[in-house]
């Protein structure tokens, strides 16, 4: 194999290992200040948008043992790559496609799992991972509160109870 495809592998192989997802999109027709906008809105994400050859991306996807792209590498195709947010990366993703109308998502891989152009946009719609975090902590914390409730409602009703009967001996 020549040096400068050896090097073009290593390059994409180096993308491929940030994160454990991978979003292949079709940028036709997105100029450079198309392109330029996209990378800083991921780049909020801690992702990175990179225009890859089909057959370099299919040697170094083969080496990592993702699974079979060649469905999805067809014409040109750049990768998204980056960030622990993958929902929030297919957010980023799904609303630049609803405002500029030219980056398609062809298809994505997720913790080494092909998914469709319509799985990422279930993804794209699914909370934020600050948003989940936050969700999960109040299902753990509301049985804690409802038990505390629970325990202080006897001695509140007591309190009551006695509250009211001193009022009603005070007042005869």
């Amino acid at each position: 194999m020549r040096a400068e495809k050896q090097y073009l592998i290593a390059e994409i192989d180096s993308y491929l290992k940030k994160s454990d997802y991978l979003i292949l999109a079709n940028f036709t027709g997105a100029t450079v200040a198309d392109v330029a906008d996209l990378r800083a809105k991921l780049a909020a994400e801690k992702a990175e948008f990179h225009v890859v050859k089909n057959s370099s991306l299919r040697v170094a996807a083969q080496a990592l043992g993702l699974p079979d792209l060649d469905s999805a590498l067809t014409g040109p195709t750049a990768v998204v790559v980056g960030g622990k947010n993958a929902a929030g990366v297919a957010k980023v993703l799904k609303q630049f496609f609803k405002d500029k109308q030219k980056v398609e998502v062809k298809a994505g891989v997720l913790s080494k799992k092909l998914i469709t152009p319509q799985q990422v946009a279930q993804l794209a719609d699914m909370p934020s991972l600050e948003v989940l975090r936050a969700q999960f902590l109040g299902l753990i914390n509301q049985p804690a509160s409802m038990f505390v409730r629970v325990i202080n409602a006897a001695p509140q009703g007591l309190v009551n109870v006695l509250s009211a009967k001193a009022r009603a001996g005070a007042a005869q």
